[in-house]
């Protein structure tokens, strides 16, 4: 058992230290780096790398001076929630005077991609076969491509949308006169989709199938190419591109060198501190906080979610849960060690004790950390995002990978008291 022990520690810090090494330098197969170091594959925001801002203009023509700055503050607010939803947490959207809104892209360095990520501005149309203008694109919200599993729908690829209001009225009357006649969709003056009326479509829940696709592939192509188009011209407001221009780091590149410079002194006096406190099970426990912000890294990179300074806040945030829960795994421990517990004993009672205080501190700060996701935006939906990362890895390493440590560290058979409390 102790043999076994000593392989299991071995092992584990070996793979830890290595993928920390990789984390930091990256790994060159043949001459070709594979991974690439963390820090290149993070995608970082405004603050912290720059990017791109477009500045777009709507003409306030044929409308009063309240019901144009609602209209515009409501353009805002849907730009600004497809930038979140395509990734860019960390964008900013806000109201240029009284006719413009600027939108600033993080990490974007070609003009093109704003308008690939947000969608060309244009006007959308819905027009029965009399040649009416049914519903316009301001009546048009939350499009979306979903999967019809259905084989009595036919199956495949569709994009779904909600009307808005009075459109959602207007609609379903005009397909309740015109079934099996096909209301078109324009953009502009192009016509983009013909879809068939097969029924009459109430309460303004709208679903276009894309029926004539030959293949999975090309379904989902073509109703990812509707879902963009519509998104493009639902906006309340038509708007024009105005000014496009690159903006450098707010914050610079010496701010990110010695924030990781920082950042590395703070947990390197973090290791030591444990260390020091709680000895060997403090050694497990800095073991532990490696594979917590490893696994961070990594999520942050897969997912490619914006790291910004407030984003960093949540993941500092997150290593201080992940050393309280340590702390009070240890704490616990050492109170059952006092009350002439063997080690295994109080290693049982000492994780069973502590478990409770861990769980309910972390879904209380889950808590708050879903409300700033669900109503938030940028920035505070950017720290949401990495303080719920940190939160549940931090809730992980405690309850599994600093007890697995800690169990195998105990079966060495090391006696001494001195190594397990002061």
């Amino acid at each position: 058992m102790r043999k076994k022990s000593w392989i299991t520690l071995a092992v584990v810090t070996a793979l830890i230290v290595f993928f920390s090494v990789i984390a930091f330098t990256g790994l060159t197969i043949n001459h070709t780096q594979m991974p690439a170091p963390i820090g290149d594959l993070l995608s970082l925001g405004l603050d912290l790398r720059g990017g791109i801002y477009t500045v777009f203009y709507a003409d306030d023509a044929g409308y009063s001076s309240d019901e144009f700055r609602n209209l515009l503050e409501g353009t805002a607010s849907v730009l600004r929630n497809r930038l979140t939803e395509q990734g860019f947490t960390e964008a900013n959207v806000s109201l240029q005077g009284s006719n413009y809104i600027r939108v600033e892209i993080p990490d974007v360095s070609d003009p093109k991609q704003v308008l690939d990520i947000i969608g060309t501005p244009a006007h959308l149309t819905f027009v029965d076969p009399a040649g009416n203008v049914v519903v316009e694109g301001k009546d048009v919200s939350k499009v979306e491509v979903w999967y019809n599993d259905s084989a009595e729908d036919g199956g495949g690829y569709m994009v779904t949308f909600v009307l808005n209001g009075d459109a959602a009225t207007a609609f379903e009357e005009a397909t309740g006169r015109y079934i099996g006649q096909s209301i078109y969709i324009y953009l502009d003056d192009e016509m983009i989709s013909a879809p068939t009326i097969k029924e009459r479509i109430p309460g303004g829940n709208v679903s276009i199938s894309m029926g004539n696709a030959s293949s999975a592939t090309e379904s989902y192509q073509e109703a990812y190419r509707l879902q963009t188009l519509i998104m493009s011209g639902a906006l309340p407001l038509d708007i024009e591109e105005s000014e496009t221009r690159a903006i450098s780091a707010t914050l610079g590149e010496d701010a990110i060198d010695r924030a990781m410079l920082a950042g590395a002194i703070g947990i390197a006096i973090i290791f030591v501190f444990m260390i020091v406190m709680y000895r060997l099970p403090g050694l497990m426990a800095d073991l532990a906080l490696a594979v917590y912000i490893l696994i961070v890294f990594y999520v942050l990179a897969e997912f490619q979610i914006q790291l910004t300074l407030p984003g960093i806040a949540g993941i500092l945030l997150g290593i201080g849960m992940a050393v309280d829960s340590n702390v009070v795994i240890f704490e616990r421990f050492r109170e059952e060690l006092k009350r002439g517990l063997g080690y295994d004993s109080a290693f049982r009672n000492g994780f069973k004790n502590a478990l409770r205080a861990i769980i309910d501190s972390s879904v209380t700060t889950l808590i708050a950390a879903f409300v700033l996701m669900y109503f938030g935006t940028g920035p505070i939906k950017g720290f949401s995002y990495t303080l719920t990362l940190g939160v549940i890895t931090s809730l992980i390493t405690a309850v599994f990978v600093t007890r697995f440590l800690f169990k195998h560290a105990l079966r060495l058979g090391f006696a001494k008291r001195s190594l397990y409390t002061r």
